[in-house]
């Protein structure tokens, strides 16, 4: 015998009644343990979505993935909708001892099931192919035009004439905090080529929410556009393609300026230093004190070489590595560092810091890339411990012992 329709809505809001006291419940405990439902709700949903998008190219990317998750959202609720409706509604109930009537094929059901997918994945398409093609769109007529170019485990920003081939400034540091970055305008388009020397790496900015890989032979383009709104931010990338034993050490920053800014900061870069003077480059400089670069400046006449008088330390960088992990020298004696990158095509340096190699930057050599060779000429450093590093791979670094 089947159960009376009294009793099944009395089952029913039973049922309604527990699930509106679980509700009651969990509020309470939420409350209780002083946690803002409505808050910790809002952050739950904005971890369902991507970053909020800084170029124009971004917020298309970031519409499509909007307008793609809606749809899913919707056809989850219709879908487990019925099933929680049609679980609840047709569940054996006491009394239901006969098999309920079997209906096979529905003409309606299959017809809906088969055309609001085929029409959704149309619609899909259609929009994806649409999004697709303006973040891919590249222009020969872009007003910025950069190189990005890796290796392991680092990147280098070459900035480009009008022709997109004459280098008008490299960047060796490709993080901002450490005086380096990838500076781009706001406001305008600017061309990012990507070339790679060794293996396939990628290049990565999540605020960007795209990535391109970066392979060997090939020269990938796309243009972006930074928000007007968002100069002054400095938003931080990454190789996103493993790449080797440093592929987590390969990241970079991308800094937004103002128009204005960006091409001061350009012409600044790109203009040829001037000869130099006393008082620069390792220069004697009258007041006996350090010059603005960093070099000594010692109350003595410089070394024939152009470095410090006094002694000379070697240091080699070979395979991302230094070949001498301690060095010594003198204290409040002025030195030279014969430092050899033997790494072809790879930019390293040696800076002083100290205590360690993440501590107060004392001296900072030129970087350059290899095969080369430069005699930097280091102040007089006090007594103590100090740590050496390389400014483009952190991961170099050893001791210095001033004594």
């Amino acid at each position: 015998m089947s159960s009376s329709p009294r009793s099944r809505t009395s089952q029913t809001a039973i049922f309604a009644l527990a699930v509106g006291a679980a509700i009651i419940g969990l509020s309470l405990v939420l409350v209780g343990l002083g946690i803002n439902a409505l808050d910790e709700g809002r952050k739950f949903v904005g971890g369902l979505f991507p970053p909020v998008a800084v170029t124009s190219q971004g917020a298309e990317i970031r519409d499509l993935y909007t307008i793609v998750f809606l749809i899913a959202v919707a056809i989850f609720i219709v879908v487990e909708g019925l099933i929680i409706w049609t679980v609840i509604r047709y569940r054996r109930k006491p009394g239901d001892d006969t098999l309920p009537p079997q209906t096979h094929g529905n003409n309606i059901a299959e017809l809906v099931w088969t055309v609001v997918p085929t029409v959704l994945v149309i619609f899909m398409f259609v929009i994806s192919w649409q999004t697709l093609n303006a973040v891919d769109k590249s222009s020969n007529d872009a007003q910025t035009k950069i190189r990005a170019v890796a290796g392991q485990f680092q990147w280098q920003f070459d900035y480009l004439g009008p022709d997109g081939t004459t280098v008008l400034y490299t960047e060796y540091t490709p993080l901002v905090s450490s005086g380096g970055g990838m500076m781009v305008p706001a406001g305008r388009t600017v061309q990012l080529s990507l070339v790679s020397n060794d293996v396939i790496h990628a290049f990565y900015v999540p605020q960007f929410l795209f990535k391109r890989d970066v392979v060997p032979g090939r020269t990938n383009q796309f243009d972006f556009k930074v928000n007007d709104s968002d100069v002054g931010q400095t938003f931080r990338g990454q190789c996103a393609e493993l790449c080797g034993t440093g592929h987590s050490i390969m990241l970079f920053e991308v800094k937004a300026l103002s128009q204005a800014d960006f091409d001061a900061w350009l012409v600044q870069k790109s203009t040829p230093a001037p000869s130099a003077a006393p008082g620069a480059s390792g220069q004697p400089a009258p007041s006996g004190q350090p010059a603005p670069s960093g070099q000594p400046e010692p109350s003595g006449q410089p070394a024939p070489s152009g470095g410090a008088a006094g002694e000379t330390l070697t240091l080699v960088a070979k395979d991302i590595a230094y070949d001498q992990t301690s060095l010594k020298a003198s204290a409040d004696t002025p030195f030279n560092l014969d430092f050899k990158n033997q790494d072809a095509g790879t930019p390293h340096n040696v800076s002083i810091h100290k205590d360690s190699p993440t501590g107060p930057e004392v001296f900072k050599g030129e970087i350059f890339p290899g095969v080369a060779e430069k005699v930097y000429a280091v102040p007089a450093l006090q007594a103590g411990t100090y740590g050496f590093a390389c400014t483009v791979h952190p991961n170099m670094t050893g001791t210095l012992t001033v004594q």
